[in-house]
C-alpha cells in the first residue's frame, strides 16, 4: 500500500480516526541520479593519460647503506693493528706492486699465489679503507689514486719485476695498476720497461769490464813513451858494441 500524502494525515488526525494498517519505508533512500558511465573511447583516452610517476635510476636501498653495528673500540685496535702491517710491508719490501682484481676465482687466486711464491713473491691484501688511511700522511701517498674497488699489492724484498709478470700474464683475471720499485713509482709501462733491464750481476759484469778496458788503455798509454825510448837506447848500446854495425852505419851515411 502505497504511503498516505500529507493532506489524509492532517484530516485524519483531526478527526481522531486513524487506518489500521500502514506501510512504512525502511532501507535506504530512492536513488533519483544514477552516473551514467564513461563512453569506452573516453576512458581508453583516460587509461593513455594517465600520469605515471618516473621511478629513479637507482634504488633507493642501493644509495643508501645499511648502517652496521659495530664496537668502535673494538674497530679502533683492528684499525691500528692492520695499519702497522701495512707500513711494515712498505718498509721491508723492495718492490710492491699494485693489481686490479677483476672477479678471479679462489682457485686461480691459489694457484697464482703458489706461482709467485717459487720466486719468494707474496700476495697481500688490505682493506682500502686501511690504505688510505695509512699512506694519506706517508711519501707513498700518490699510490693511492690507484686503490678503488677490488685491489691487493703483489710485494717482494727484491726487485723481480720480469718474474711478476710471467707469473701474472697467465692470469688475465688480474690487472697490473702501478708499481713502486725501490722507492720509485712506477707506471705499468714503467714496471714492464724495468722488467726489461738486465739483472744487476750482468750490469757488475758490464762496468766491471768497462772500468778495466780504461785502466789497460790508460796503462798502455803511458807505457808507450818509456818503451819507445828503451828500444831506442837498446839499439844505441847495440851500434856502439858491434863494430861491423858501425861500419854499416857509416857506408850508409856515406851513400846518402
Amino acid at each position: 500500500m502505497s504511503a498516505l500524502s500529507w493532506l489524509q494525515r492532517a484530516v485524519l488526525c483531526r478527526s481522531g480516526c486513524f487506518p489500521t494498517v500502514q506501510s512504512v519505508r525502511h532501507g535506504s533512500k530512492a536513488v533519483t541520479r544514477h552516473r551514467k558511465a564513461m563512453h569506452f573511447e573516453r576512458q581508453k583516452l583516460m587509461a593513455l593519460t594517465r600520469y605515471i610517476p618516473p621511478k629513479p635510476a637507482v634504488p633507493e636501498r642501493c644509495i643508501v647503506p645499511k648502517k652496521k653495528p659495530f664496537d668502535e673500540e673494538k674497530d679502533s685496535l683492528l684499525v691500528k693493528i692492520l695499519s702497522r702491517q701495512l707500513k711494515g710491508v712498505f718498509q721491508e719490501n723492495k718492490m710492491i706492486a699494485v693489481f686490479q682484481n677483476c672477479a678471479i676465482g679462489c682457485e686461480d687466486m691459489l694457484r697464482l699465489r703458489h706461482r709467485l711464491l717459487k720466486h719468494n713473491i707474496h700476495i697481500k691484501v688490505f682493506p682500502n679503507q686501511i690504505i688510505k688511511l695509512t699512506l694519506a700522511d706517508s711519501p707513498y701517498n700518490n699510490l693511492l689514486p690507484l686503490f678503488i674497488g677490488h685491489t691487493f699489492l703483489i710485494v717482494s724484498q727484491e726487485v723481480k719485476a720480469k718474474e711478476m709478470l710471467n707469473v701474472v700474464r697467465n692470469t688475465p683475471q688480474v690487472q697490473l695498476l702501478g708499481a713502486c720499485i725501490e722507492n720509485t713509482l712506477l707506471s705499468k709501462q714503467g714496471v714492464i720497461n724495468c722488467s726489461r733491464l738486465p739483472s744487476a750481476s750482468v750490469l757488475q759484469g758490464e762496468v766491471v769490464s768497462s772500468l778495466t778496458l780504461m785502466t789497460s788503455q790508460t796503462c798502455a798509454l803511458l807505457q808507450r813513451n818509456p818503451m819507445h825510448l828503451v828500444c831506442l837506447l837498446q839499439q844505441y848500446v847495440k851500434q856502439q858494441s858491434d863494430p861491423a854495425v858501425q861500419t854499416e852505419d857509416k857506408s850508409q851515411t856515406l851513400a846518402s
